[in-house]
C-alpha cells in the first residue's frame, strides 16, 4: 500500500527541515567551555522556557498518537491524573528542588553521594539509564512508524530502521554541539509545531462534523454504549483503574515526583534555573500548562468517536474505522490521518509527530549524556589526574552519540517485540518508566526523610523496586498465582506497592548518615 502524499505535503515537510537548520543555526551557541554550561545552559534559563521545555520533553509521540486514541476509547479521567501532578509539583519544589540547588548539583543523583557513596549514584544513575533507553526507544519507534509511511509508504523492518536513524540523527545534531541551551530553544520550536498541527487538525476534524456543538456535548454524555465519555473524575475503587481519584492521590503523585525530581530528563530542566524557587516556578508552569495540552489531543479523541462512531450526528455518513495499514497496527488518530486530511494539513501533522519525536529524543540524549558524563565518567577521570574543563563537553558530546546509537537499537527492536508481545507498544510506552521509578522513589525517601540505609541497601532497593513491578504485570501475577486483586493491579497501584517494598529494602539496615537537610530559607 502506498500513501499518496501530494505536492503540498512534501513542500511542508521541507519547510520544516529548514525551520529545523535554521533554528539549530541561531539558537546554538558558538562556544560551550564547561560542563555546566553544555548540561545546564548555564544556569540562567528563564522559567518559561525551562516549563515549555520540560512539556516539551514528557510530550511524545505516544501523547500525539495516544491522546486522541484515549478519548476515542475512553472519557475525560485521564486529565484528572494532573491533579497527581500538582501534587507532586508541590513535593519536588518544596522538598527536593532547594536541596539540588544548595548541592550545586549537576545530575538528580549526586544528592545520593552526598547521602550514600559515589556508588550509590552510580547505580541509581544506571537504573535511570537503562530505562530511559528503554522508554525512549519505543517512543522513537512510535513516531517512526508514521514517518516510514510517509518516507516507503509501507511499515517494514528496513523502512523502519531509516525513519529510526533519521530522528535520531536529528535529534543529535540539535543537541550535539551546544547542548541543553540548544535542546531549550528547539524545544520550543517543536512545542509551537507540534501543537499548531494538533490545533490545524482539531479545527478540520470540528468542521467535518455537521452536528452543533450542543448536540456533539449531549451525544458524548449519552452515548449508546450508557456511557458518558466526558466524565474528568472517576469514583472508582476497583484497582484495576489507572486513573481513579484513589490512583491519581495514590500512584500517579507518586509518578509525577520521580518524574520531576529523580528523572534526570525532567529534572535537568528544573537545575538549569537561575535558583530553586525559579526552577519550582517553571515546574508549576509546565503542570498548569498540560492541562489544556493533553486536553486538546483527548478532545480530538472525542471527536473522532463522533466521526466514525455516532452515524445519528454525521448525518448518517460516519466514515469507517480501520486499525490497520500494510499490515501494522496503528492509533485510531493516524488511521484519520492516512485515510481523510487533505493534502498539506496531512504534512502538517506527520510533520508534528515527527516535532513531539524529536523534543523527546533530544531531551532525552542531553539528559542521558549528563548522567553518564557527570555520575560516571568524570569520577573515574578526575582519580586519574586534572583535565581541562572543555575535556568533559567533548565527553558529553561523545556520549550523546552512543545513547543515540542505544535508543536506535532499542527502536528497531521494538518493531519486533511488537509483533511477539500482547502488550500495546502504546501502553508499553507511556508507563515503562514505573519499572525505574519504584526503586528510585524507595531510596529518595529513604534518604530525605531517614538516617538509615547504606550503599548496600540502594543497590538491593532499586532491583527489588524493578522486580516488584515486573512480578506485579498481570501477565505474570496469573502464572505466578498472585491473589485476586493484585493480579490485576494497574501501573499506579503497582507503583506503590512496589515504592513501599523498595522503601522497607533500603531502610532496613542502620545508616550512619543524616537525612539530606533543606537549605535555610
Amino acid at each position: 500500500m502506498t500513501l499518496p502524499f501530494s505536492t503540498a505535503d512534501w513542500l511542508v515537510m521541507a519547510g520544516y527541515v529548514l525551520l529545523l537548520l535554521a533554528g539549530g543555526w541561531i539558537f546554538t551557541p558558538r562556544k560551550t567551555a564547561s560542563a555546566h554550561d553544555y548540561f545546564l545552559a548555564g544556569g540562567n534559563v528563564p522559567a518559561w522556557l525551562a516549563a515549555i521545555s520540560v512539556l516539551s520533553a514528557t510530550q511524545s509521540a505516544a501523547t500525539f498518537l495516544g491522546g486522541p486514541d484515549y478519548g476515542y476509547h475512553g472519557d475525560l479521567t485521564y486529565l484528572s491524573g494532573n491533579i497527581g501532578g500538582l501534587i507532586g509539583a508541590v513535593f519536588v519544589s518544596h522538598v527536593m528542588i532547594p536541596r539540588f540547588y544548595a548541592m550545586k548539583a549537576t545530575t538528580a543523583y549526586e544528592l545520593l553521594t552526598l547521602r550514600f557513596s559515589e556508588a550509590a549514584t552510580r547505580w541509581a544513575g544506571g537504573m535511570f539509564l537503562v530505562g530511559r533507553v528503554f522508554a525512549g526507544g519505543a517512543r522513537v519507534y512510535l513516531a517512526a512508524i508514521a514517518l516510514a509511511i510517509v518516507i516507503a509508504g509501507s511499515v517494514s523492518a528496513h523502512s523502519i530502521m531509516i525513519a529510526a536513524a533519521v530522528l535520531i540523527v536529528a535529534s543529535v545534531l540539535f543537541t550535539f554541539v551546544g547542548g541543553l541551551k540548544s535542546v531549550l530553544w528547539n524545544d520550543l520550536i517543536q512545542f509551537i509545531v507540534y501543537l499548531g498541527s494538533a490545533i490545524a487538525v482539531l479545527v478540520f476534524l470540528r468542521m467535518s462534523i455537521p452536528a452543533s456543538t450542543s448536540q456533539i456535548i449531549d451525544g458524548l454524555m449519552h452515548t449508546p454504549e450508557g456511557v458518558n465519555k466526558l466524565q474528568f473524575f472517576d469514583f472508582s475503587t476497583d484497582l484495576s483503574h489507572p486513573f481513579s481519584l484513589l490512583a491519581v492521590v495514590t500512584g500517579l503523585s507518586l509518578l509525577y515526583i520521580a518524574n520531576a525530581g529523580m528523572d534526570q530528563d525532567t529534572t535537568q530542566r528544573l537545575l538549569s534555573c537561575k535558583d530553586a524557587k525559579t526552577g519550582a516556578r517553571s515546574l508549576y508552569l509546565s503542570v498548569l500548562v498540560t492541562v489544556p495540552v493533553v486536553g486538546m489531543f483527548i478532545v480530538i479523541g472525542l471527536l473522532l468517536y463522533i466521526f466514525y462512531g455516532r452515524p445519528d450526528l454525521m448525518g448518517g455518513a460516519a466514515s469507517v474505522a480501520g486499525s490497520q495499514f500494510g499490515g501494522e497496527k496503528i492509533s485510531i488518530f493516524m488511521h484519520y490521518i492516512l485515510t481523510e486530511l487533505p493534502g498539506g494539513l496531512r504534512g502538517l501533522v506527520t510533520v508534528g509527530i515527527c516535532a513531539a519525536a524529536v523534543a523527546t529524543t533530544n531531551s532525552a540524549l542531553n539528559a542521558m549524556s549528563s548522567v553518564l558524563i557527570q555520575d560516571f565518567y568524570r569520577p573515574w577521570r578526575e582519580n586519574r589526574g586534572a583535565v581541562a574543563e572543555h575535556h568533559y563537553v567533548n565527553a558529553g558530546r561523545a556520549g550523546m552519540g552512543l545513547i543515540g546509537f542505544a535508543m536506535f537499537v532499542m527502536a528497531v527492536f521494538s518493531f519486533y517485540w511488537q509483533r511477539y508481545s500482547n502488550m500495546g507498544l502504546l501502553e508499553f510506552a507511556l508507563q515503562v518508566m514505573v519499572f525505574t521509578y519504584a526503586g528510585l522513589l524507595g531510596v529518595y525517601f529513604t534518604a530525605l526523610f531517614t538516617n538509615r540505609g547504606n550503599t548496600g541497601s540502594v543497590i538491593a532497593s532499586l532491583f527489588i523496586g524493578f522486580t516488584t513491578v515486573l512480578m506485579l504485570q498481570p501477565e505474570i501475577a496469573h502464572v505466578i498465582g498472585i491473589p485476586a486483586p493484585l493480579d490485576t493491579l494497574s501501573f499506579p497501584f503497582q507503583l506503590c506497592i512496589a515504592t513501599a517494598v523498595a522503601f522497607v529494602v533500603c531502610v532496613a539496615p542502620a545508616g550512619r548518615g543524616k537525612p539530606v537537610a533543606a537549605p535555610a530559607q
